[in-house]
This record gives C-alpha cells, structure tokens and sequence, in this order.
C-alpha cells in the first residue's frame, strides 16, 4: 500500500484547515492508500540527517515553501511543487507569469519596490497609474487568501492611503471589472483537466468569496471558460488548481487569479464532487 502525507499549516486554528486535510485523506483511503495527516511544523527540517519513512508523496496544502522544498530535496513527489507554491503565493509574481502565457486577465500594473521608510509620492509614477487605470481600481497585496488583503478603490485620497500604508510590501495596481462586481467562477483544475466548478456570487461585497458572505451554485461552463481556466493553470505549473474566473464586459473569462492549494469543502457541498479523490487518482498515475 502506498503512503502519503497530508500536510497543512498547524498554526492556523480555524477548522476549515484541517477539515481540507480530511477531506484529501478520505480520497486516499478510498483509493488504497494510507494517509498521514501532518502540521507542518510536526516535521523537522534538520539539514545534517537524511529524512526517515518516507511516504510515496505529499499532498501539500500549505505555504511553507520552505518545508515543501526540504521534501522536495528529499526525494519525495509534492502536489504542488513548491516553485508553483511560491508563484501562487504571491500575486503579484503569478500575474507576470499569467501575461506571459498570454492569459486573458484585467489591465494589472505590478507596483516597484519601495522600501518601508522611503516613498516614491513626488515621482510622478502613481498619477501615471491613475491615469492608466482610472477609479475605481483594485489594489492587490502579493500575499493574501480567502479574498483578503485585496482593496476597492474609489477616491485619490484612498489610492494615496493605501499606497502610503503598503510601503515594503509586494502589490499590484488592477483595473476593476465593473461587469463581474460580486460574482466570479471557481474552476477546479487537475492536471489538463476541469473536475469541477461552481459559480459564486454575493450581494453585499464586491469580492464573491463565500469566506466574505457570497453564495455558491452548480454551473455549466463555456468551452471558453474551461480553456481559460486551463491555460491559467498551466501558465503557472500547477497540477492542482482552483482558478477565479471573472466576467469581462462581454462575459469573456478574465483570470482573476490562480490558487496552488485551493479549498475544496465548498465545491464539495455544492457539487457532490471530492475533488481530492481526482486528485489522488492523478497522483497515482503519475508516480507510477
């Protein structure tokens, strides 16, 4: 029988965590193989000894890039490999990789680096984003999940305050796309293949996150959404995605972006569809 590690971040209390891992083990055990269940700091990182019972894969659902590249040296298959980790991670790394496979997304401008003590205010270089963008916009942190960290902007006076308080921090600048306020498509994407998807919409917030207050349905996707999905995973490399489909004026699927380690508890209460038992299914093909 085959083993695998179910790894997620043990020092974030909310249930939703675990329950992710759960999920993935029951797929495993449904599949002959033997799930282990780890937080991510029950297993030590010490450089001067070799790695001991170690499993045939890992089923990485956290953002300990580090530990996920540890194992990786180890010789031990991750799902995902930690470099697509780390590009998902940060927004806004993923969206230059996203423009380069030529991935139909909203006009993104990615913010330079500025250190925290020093400011590049007088330079010209935010009214040319404001001139490029207009208002309202969206201003994206490079790290943050469940739609957080991720900011409508409506006046100068809020783009200079929330440019001001992000000083030392990866962001990017974003064109709202008015069309898709409060409603988006999670696309659930493993290997080459679309496994399952749901249409999410709220009417409280701009963001249709259901971690936000949005709801969830079944949905029937385009030929063209299920392409988009497709191409944004493979833009960035991952075998395991949930990519966030907006819809663009015309509703063409624009990219909103693309997550390495995307939960899958929803999709399951609204489809019926363990998406980690397709997963594990792809694994095991794979490693042979």
């Amino acid at each position: 029988m085959k083993t695998c590690w179910i790894i997620y971040n043990g020092s974030l209390v909310n249930d939703k965590f675990l329950d992710q891992a759960g999920l993935m083990a029951e797929a495993c055990e449904q599949l002959n193989v033997q799930p282990i269940i780890y937080k991510n700091y029950e297993i030590m990182m010490k450089l001067d000894e070799k790695l001991q019972n170690k499993p045939d894969f890992v089923i990485f659902l956290d953002k300990d890039i580090l530990l996920a590249t540890f194992l990786k040296n180890s010789g031990i298959p991750i799902f995902n490999d930690p470099e697509v980790i780390e590009t998902c991670d940060n927004k806004a790394k993923q969206y230059i990789q996203l423009a380069k496979a030529n991935v139909p997304m909203p006009t993104t401008i990615i913010a330079p680096k500025v250190y925290a003590k020093f400011t590049i205010r007088d330079s010209g270089y935010f009214e040319n984003v404001l001139q490029t963008l207009g208002l309202p916009m969206i201003i994206k942190e490079g790290h943050g999940s469940f739609g957080m960290h991720v900011y409508l902007i409506h006046t100068k006076e809020e783009f200079y305050e929330k440019v001001d308080a992000l000083r030392g921090v990866d962001f990017v600048f974003q064109q709202f796309i008015d069309s898709s306020r409060g409603r988006d498509i999670r696309v659930n994407i493993i290997g080459d293949e679309v496994v399952a998807s749901m249409y999410r919409h709220s009417e409280t917030d701009f963001r249709a996150n259901i971690t936000n207050g949005g709801h969830a349905e079944k949905v029937v996707l385009t030929d063209t959404q299920k392409e988009v999905a497709i191409q944004a995973a493979k833009a960035v490399g991952a075998e395991f995605a949930g990519v966030d489909l907006l819809f663009g004026p015309d509703e063409e699927p624009l990219v909103c972006e693309v997550n390495a380690a995307a939960h899958i508890r929803n999709l399951y209460n609204v489809t019926g569809i363990n998406v980690g038992v397709k997963f594990v299914e792809y694994i095991l093909k794979k490693i042979g």
